[in-house]
């Protein structure tokens, strides 16, 4: 019973908000296509420098932010990195061999390691088999 009404409602308000719209625009539409066309320009001007501003003094600055961030945090990571390699003779120190950590029931087509493997951080797949 609540669908039915819900559905009656519904379209008893779409039908007053369609009759709205329509006395609204026959109200204005005493206007030439000209002038409806120059205020569409004039509100796409307005809007086209809202955004405008928008991306040079919010978004191009909040990346810039970000940057000098991530720049930051990735320093701090690679100084650790060579203060760890300083303290261990000029290499890494061995990864601690967890069973649970680079389990491969079966080879990848191309090999042990994966797509992305990188020799300076990830551990070589292919010397364990």
């Amino acid at each position: 019973m609540s669908f039915l009404a819900r559905n009656v409602l519904r379209s008893t308000l779409r039908a007053t908000r369609a009759t709205k719209s329509r006395a609204y625009s026959a109200a204005q539409g005493s206007g030439s296509f000209a002038a409806e066309q120059a205020a569409i320009e004039h509100h796409a001007a307005g809007t086209t420098d809202l955004w405008r501003k928008i991306s040079f003094y919010g978004c191009f600055p909040a990346v810039a932010v970000c940057v000098a961030w991530v720049y930051n945090a990735e320093a701090e990571h690679a100084a650790h990195e060579e203060h760890r390699k300083a303290e261990n003779g000029g290499h890494l120190p061995e990864v601690p061999a967890f069973e649970y950590m680079n389990r491969r029931v079966k080879p990848f087509p191309w090999g042990m390691n994966t797509l992305f493997y990188n020799p300076h951080t990830n551990k070589d797949m292919e010397a364990e088999a």
